[in-house]
Parts: C-alpha cells; structure tokens; sequence
C-alpha cells in the first residue's frame, strides 16, 4: 500500500504537540485592521489549540502527525 500524504495546508497551519494537540493561530488577524478594537487585535495575538471536535479530521489530514 502506497503512503499516504499529508494536506500542504495544514502541515503549513498546524503544529503538534506532545499531548497529541494541535497548535493553530487565529484569524481575522491578516488586513483591515484598522476597524478592529484594540482589545479585539489583542486577544488576537498568539496561539490557541484546535478544538475536540475537530481534532479527528485534522488527524485525517495529517496521517503522520
């Protein structure tokens, strides 16, 4: 059976951690930013974790992850 590949997109989007999470950053982050608070912009900043419910079908995109 032939290997199977990983999704270009989301080996470029994710990390994986130890745990077996996936690390991602947040949209809405890119370009008119002028309208956006302060606050929003901020809380913007960093990463956060790729929720459970969508932690399968990110496995399924990186089968080697």
């Amino acid at each position: 059976m032939p290997k199977m590949k990983t999704k270009s997109s989301a080996k470029k989007r994710l990390k994986v951690l130890g745990g077996g999470g996936f690390k991602r950053a947040h949209a809405f982050k890119r370009h008119i930013l002028t309208k956006k608070t302060t606050k929003n912009k901020r809380q913007l900043r960093g990463t956060s974790m790729v929720d459970a419910t969508n932690v399968a079908s990110v496995r399924a995109m990186m089968p080697y992850a």
